[in-house]
Parts: C-alpha cells; structure tokens; sequence
C-alpha cells in the first residue's frame, strides 16, 4: 500500500502532493499515452541509496523512445531530481514512481504534437505479494495472455500495456491466489502481471527468453548478474507452461516484488511449498546489497 508524501516533482516543480492533477481529457487518460518505472531507494546499513537509479532510467528513457515521448533529461538529471525529491519528503527509504505522459490537447490517438509532461513520485511503499518470505507464495497461471510482440511493444514499459496485467492479476484475486503467472501467444512462460519469473531445475536456473513478449526487467538482470556470481548455471530460453509443474522452485523478481519465492502453481506444489536452497541464495545476496549496502557490482548510488 502506498503512502502519501509532501511532495512531487511535477512538469519542473516540487508542488504539494495534492496539487499534481491532469486534466480527465488528457490523452494519457484517453488513451494510456504514458511510460513509467519502479524505483527503490533502501535505507542500508551505509545509508539511503537508489538501487540501479540510472539503469531504470536509461529504460525510461527507452520507453519514451518507443513510443516518440522525450522529456529532454538524461538519466542522471532523472535521478538527481529523484534524490533532491526523497530529501525534500524526508524519507530514508521510498518507492520512487517517474511517469512521463502526454497530457491535454488531443482527442485523436496520434498525439505527436503533444509535449511529453514529467512526474516522480516518491513515497513509503508497504508490503508486496508477500508477509512471509520463507513461504511461497501461491499462483495461477491466467487464461489471459501476453500480446503478441507485433501487436504492442512489451519492452517498453508502458501504461497501456498495464490493462493486460490487471486482467490477470483480478483473475487471480477472485480465485483465491496471490498472483497469475502469463503465458506469451505461443504458450511459452512470459512473466507476472509485474514481476519477472525464474524456475529452477536440477541445479539450473531458467528464466523466459525477452522474445516471450515481457518487460526486460531490472531485478531480473540483478538476479541472473547474482546467480552467475554465486556459480549458478543460467539459461535464457523459451519455457513450455508444463516446466512449471516440474521446477524444482519458482520465483518472482522485481522492484516491488524483490525476490519472492513460489510455492505452489495452479495448487501443483513445488518443491516443499517453501523458499528453496537457490531462490535463498540469491535472496540473500541480494538483500546483502540493499539492506547491508555491501555491493561489490556498483548498484547502490547513496544519497
């Protein structure tokens, strides 16, 4: 659950949380003409500092890109603003939300002669997906699929793209499971509604192709850049839903959602239910980095 704060940055002002509106005929209203990201910045042990900052923003700025937005701001100024934005509401730790959009002036879809409008947004973030990491948690897989990769970009991370997600995820709500789990049009794994999936099999970790139409996330390269360190095989491939039921464990990887462990699919078990040995050490080495601060890849950037 979020929270509210003072303040967010909005089209190049700090104004008061309340005071960030757009109008209901904005086209991203319309039409869902926005791309975002989902920032953490963690209080370690050595102080608050973002993790991987200008890696998202770089995505951001990617996103925009796929959809002609621009904000004429580099990665660094983004997460400078999002530094000064974390002080100013008195946070040692946040969830950091930038949002860039097209705002009002056009009824069409084609909004190229829109300007690109920019928000951040950085607030205290709650619990995610799970209250307990060492039980997995329990998921089906949804009757809604990914888009096919020609119908909308998947990589870029997209509001619209979010409707999708939000069909699965209400699926999953009213049948009683934490999350869903998406299949791309072949039927090959693709990822959560927000998070990215990795399974393990006899000491392997898989985890979807980016062909199966998900989000290239950040998390999902921290978590593959770990397993590599920690000696764990990697294999980057297209997975048949079947796998799922055979994994020895499954996990999911993303900002909000950190490293969460998976214990059952479609009330098929996996493994004893609970955090397996290779999702526990990948979780905590990576919570090593963000709540000990020991990061030996340059990922943390303190405040």
């Amino acid at each position: 659950m979020q929270r509210e704060a003072k303040y967010i940055y909005f089209d190049g002002r700090f104004v008061d949380w309340k005071d960030a509106k757009v109008h209901v005929l904005s086209h991203v209203v319309q039409y869902g003409s926005g791309v975002f990201e989902g920032i953490r910045c963690y209080e370690t042990k050595k102080g608050s500092a973002i993790f991987r900052g200008l890696d998202h923003f770089k995505r951001f700025k990617e996103s925009m890109r796929i959809y002609r937005m621009d904000v004429n701001k580099t990665p660094q100024e983004l997460e400078d603003i999002s530094k000064e934005l974390i002080k100013k509401n008195e946070l040692k730790e946040a969830y950091i939300r930038p949002v860039a959009y097209r705002g009002y002036g056009e009824i069409k879809p084609n909004a190229l002669s829109l300007k690109t409008s920019l928000a951040i947004a950085a607030f205290s973030l709650g619990k995610f997906l799970a209250d307990d990491f060492e039980k997995g948690i329990s998921v089906m897989v949804s009757t809604w699929r990914r888009p096919a990769p020609d119908t909308v970009p998947m990589l870029a991370k997209a509001d619209g793209n979010y409707l999708n997600s939000q069909l699965a995820s209400m699926e999953a709500e009213e049948f009683g499971f934490s999350e869903a789990i998406m299949l791309d049009v072949n039927g090959f794994i693709s990822e959560g509604p927000g998070e990215n999936i990795f399974l393990v099999k006899d000491g392997v970790l898989y985890t979807p192709a980016i062909g199966a139409s998900l989000l290239k996330g950040i998390t999902r390269d921290s978590v593959m850049k770990i397993a590599d360190r920690l000696g764990i095989p990697v294999k980057e491939t297209f997975l048949p839903r079947e796998f799922l039921y055979v994994a020895d464990e499954v996990f999911f990887a993303g900002t909000a959602a950190e490293v969460t462990p998976i214990g059952y699919v479609d009330k098929i078990r996996i493994g004893n239910g609970n955090m397996g040995n290779i999702t526990r050490a990948i979780r905590e080495e990576f919570m090593k980095i963000v709540r000990d601060g020991e990061d030996t890849f340059g990922w943390l950037d303190f405040i």
